[in-house]
């Protein structure tokens, strides 16, 4: 998808996590976001999901009024708004549309964990055992590699990071963040 749309863009910085499944993605970003938030970011997330998936239950009055029809649903009380968009067609929406949800005043940086194939500035995470290739060089949006390598440098031009080092990784995304 790279070379088939333009570089996604939003006025807040947007930054990517990119990596094969099982690579450890999640798992980061569980560390990474208390992390950035402790030094005063405020921090949005999009996860890309490759199934169908419910955030509400059957019998609340948020999900039935959502399968009566109501689209966009949305709930909110003193603690939380959720709203719920449903798709009208069967179809991935681009990340471009997803962006349009967030209210860029809201948030410091947005950090994409999924959609490793639309063009977009990423931080690739990559652990040998995984047995999977660089996505870097292929991946001109690429930004930097965090990796957990013996052979501390993959050779390629880019801003090496500890992938188990949580704050070097905030210390990137934070000056990443600066230029926005």
């Amino acid at each position: 998808m790279t070379h088939q749309i333009e570089k996604i863009t939003y006025r807040k910085a947007l930054l990517g996590f990119a990596a094969y499944s099982g690579t450890g993605k999640t798992t980061l970003l569980l560390k990474l976001i208390p992390e950035l938030k402790q030094r005063g970011l405020r921090v949005a997330v999009i996860k890309h999901a490759h199934h169908n998936f419910d955030m509400d239950t059957p019998g609340k009055d948020s999900y039935e009024l959502r399968k009566a029809g109501a689209a966009p649903m949305l709930i909110c009380s003193s603690v939380r708004t959720v709203i719920t968009i449903e798709n009208e067609i069967e179809a991935e929406p681009t990340l471009q549309q997803i962006l349009t949800h967030i209210p860029a005043d809201s948030v410091d940086i947005i950090l994409v964990e999924g959609f490793k194939k639309w063009p977009f500035n990423k931080i690739e995470l990559h652990r040998e055992a995984t047995g999977k290739p660089l996505m870097y060089p292929d991946d001109t949006n690429i930004i930097a590699v965090a990796h957990n390598n013996d052979n501390p440098l993959i050779d390629t031009g880019l801003p090496q990071l500890d992938i188990d080092n949580v704050n070097e990784i905030a210390d990137f995304v934070i000056r990443y963040q600066k230029q926005y």
